[in-house]
């Protein structure tokens, strides 16, 4: 019997669970990770990411009963710059997968004829979110840290190396640094431009692929058998994406942590241009990803929580019934869900959150309400780009902590007008990577038997069709109402810059 530790980074927590082969939760721990936040920046500690890891490491393990693991491996938030020292130490902090600062640079690299060249094969527009234009903004903003790093990482790759003594990304983090998955190189033409050493950037392997052992003094420090084997998954999306069970042709999956991930299953290859959504190949049975993710998902709970329920012994519980004591449209109030500003669809790093509507009447349950109907408008967002791409979603697994709230999970069936089948285990995204372990290392023959160990169905929910009607006439005004005040958020951003409010917070639960 084979056991799996995974290290689970999302942006406000590290945690660790401890699998058997058959599904089993054995041990877990978790941890709160702080972000310093302001209107541009987004910022963690990588140095608190290792600490923090060893940690929730020992406790999984004395959980578990300290038994044997064989296997070891991590999935982290993509998109997030770590520079790195050649002891694999960072160099100052990390810019996170929402900081906006490289949006300049990003705009520089879309009008380079050598990012044009590449950009038809990799099937990517460049952002801010990405890791080019982050790597040029540390390099144009802060040259010490760019000179004083061997290596430009993601978090995934931060800790594999941290565990193993590795540098090393998968593929699909390396997408990412717009790596071609079909020819597997780096754009070597568009990094010799921008004077990024290709060195500089990790090595590239295949998802599933044994990288080395655990380092023995990190072994020794944790108290876990030294010869366990560490393996290379992915990034958080891909791994509750294939944690989500969805196997079959135009399946959906809604993971909702701290952000939203929307991913469906196809074996067609997707029109995806202007569509603002990522197509992506998954080697491990030639099957394609399609989706993307937003910025905030169940992220938009907690900040609810902190402005209206703060002093509530229960504030989850009471902030459902509240909800719940509203009415289907929220008694005509819109909230427009970007806090962080917006990816998947729309990639505004301007837009930011917006009740339109506010009427005397209303009160912190129609607010609330408001705020739990945009998830669900921000799923139906992303299916209306993956319908306009060539693909039927037929219907959604749900999990993610946000699925641990029932009244949203209805809602998101009513606005979808589609199945929402709930699953039993809400860590998708760790019991993802056990499962890529699992089968990568040929303990399992397919992807359909490792779904049907690890992600069970725990109660299906069907849509009010006469909810769904109402919510469409809400969703209309919730596109009209981003359309109309784009260019608004625009003529905010250039305030803001005059007004120069670069004041910090540091946030424990992004």
């Amino acid at each position: 019997m084979s056991n799996i530790m995974v290290i689970n980074m999302g942006l406000k927590s590290i945690r660790c669970i401890i699998f058997d082969q058959k599904g089993q939760k054995l041990g877990s721990a978790a941890l709160a990770i702080n972000t310093a936040i302001n209107d541009k920046q987004v910022e963690q500690n990588p140095e608190e990411w290792t600490r923090k890891a060893v940690q929730v490491m020992k406790k999984a393990l004395w959980d578990a009963g300290s038994l044997r693991i064989d296997f070891i491996t991590v999935t982290a938030s993509a998109s997030c710059l770590v520079c790195t020292a050649k002891d694999g130490t960072g160099v100052g902090r990390a810019l996170m997968v929402s900081d906006k600062r490289a949006g300049q640079e990003a705009e520089q690299i879309a009008g380079m004829p050598e990012f044009a060249r590449i950009q038809k094969s990799i099937d990517m527009d460049s952002s801010a979110s990405l890791m080019i234009p982050k790597i040029l903004w540390v390099k144009e903003n802060q040259p010490d840290v760019f000179s004083g790093s061997a290596y430009f990482l993601t978090p995934n790759d931060y800790l594999i190396y941290f565990l193993s003594g590795v540098f090393v990304t998968d593929y699909l983090n390396a997408l990412k640094y717009f790596y071609d998955p079909v020819y597997k190189r780096y754009p070597e033409e568009l990094l010799e431009v921008l004077q990024i050493p290709l060195n500089k950037l990790p090595k590239v392997a295949d998802i599933g692929d044994r990288v080395g052992t655990l380092r023995k003094k990190l072994a020794e420090e944790i108290g876990i058998n030294s010869d366990v084997q560490v393996v290379l998954t992915s990034y958080d999306a891909i791994c509750s994406f294939i944690g989500s069970g969805v196997t079959e042709e135009g399946e959906a999956s809604d993971v909702s942590g701290t952000v939203t991930v929307f991913r469906v299953f196809t074996r067609k290859k997707a029109q995806i241009k202007g569509n603002g959504i990522y197509d992506l190949p998954f080697y491990l049975g030639e099957n394609r990803i399609l989706g993307g993710s937003n910025n905030l998902g169940g992220g938009l709970i907690e900040w609810v929580k902190q402005c209206y329920y703060q002093k509530e012994e229960y504030p989850y519980e009471i902030m459902e019934k509240d909800a719940a004591e509203s009415e289907p449209g929220a008694r005509g109030l819109i909230f427009l869900p970007y806090l962080l500003g917006e990816r998947t669809p729309i990639w505004d790093d301007n837009a930011r959150g917006v009740f339109l509507g506010l009427e005397r009447m209303h009160t912190r349950k129609d607010m609330t309400r408001a705020v739990f109907e945009s998830t669900g408008f921000i799923d139906l967002d992303i299916i209306e780009a993956v319908n306009r791409a060539g693909v039927e979603v037929q219907s959604v697994r749900l999990s993610g902590g946000l699925a641990r709230i029932n009244l949203v999970s209805k809602i998101k069936a009513d606005i979808l007008g589609r199945d929402i089948c709930v699953l039993s285990e809400f860590e998708t995204t760790a019991s993802g990577a056990a499962m890529i372990v699992l089968l990568s290392q040929g303990i399992y023959p397919d992807m359909k038997q490792v779904a049907e160990r690890f992600a069970k169905v725990r109660m299906i929910i069907k849509p009010d069709m006469e909810n769904h009607r109402r919510y469409m006439y809400m969703y209309g005004l919730y596109r009209d109402t981003y359309s109309t005040l784009r260019e608004l958020f625009l003529h905010r951003k250039d305030i803001m810059q005059k007004m120069r409010n670069d004041r910090e917070v540091q946030i424990e639960n992004l």
